[in-house]
């Protein structure tokens, strides 16, 4: 599989640029920053939730952070969880198992993004495959990121 068309559509559509950095294939965060020589604090990765109305949200947060639910739902005073796997696969159809663009409004899916990806002058994003990232520069990040949340909801557990 190739790049996720609906990223790309969504990109040109609303005139972002990005760059594709290829990388050998990776099933992991860890594994892209390694093959790609790209330090995980500037991968922005995807965590897919839903609360108990079954209402999806798109939480993206550094690749070297993990998710705190608790602060997420207390910032949002909701009750989000992990969705499982096979709902998550549903609704990425256009992309490789556990290759996620972290891209919501691409998904029409509502989003909150960690504050700290919002500091970065460069951003680099899966893009629905195990061998491609697509790099975007501060303006570009923040554009795709325009219609969500920004708040702090994650703490660094990669140094």
């Amino acid at each position: 599989m190739n790049i996720s068309t609906r990223l790309t559509r969504y990109l040109i559509d609303n005139k972002i640029p990005y760059q594709e950095v290829e990388h050998s294939h990776s099933n992991s965060s860890i594994g892209t920053a390694i093959t790609s020589n790209i330090s995980l604090k500037e991968i922005a990765k995807a965590v897919l939730l839903k609360n108990h109305e079954d209402r999806k949200l798109m939480a993206i947060l550094p690749a070297d952070h993990k998710i705190s639910l608790s602060a997420l739902n207390d910032s949002l005073y909701g009750q989000y969880q992990l969705m499982k796997e096979k709902e998550v696969y549903q609704v990425f159809s256009d992309c490789n198992l556990g290759a996620i663009p972290p891209a919501a409004d691409a998904y029409n899916m509502n989003m909150v993004c960690d504050e700290k990806l919002d500091k970065l002058s460069k951003v680099y994003l899966e893009a629905g495959d195990h061998e491609t990232l697509l790099c975007v520069t501060q303006d570009g990040f923040h554009t795709l990121m325009a219609s969500g949340k920004h708040i702090n909801f994650s703490h660094q557990v990669f140094h």
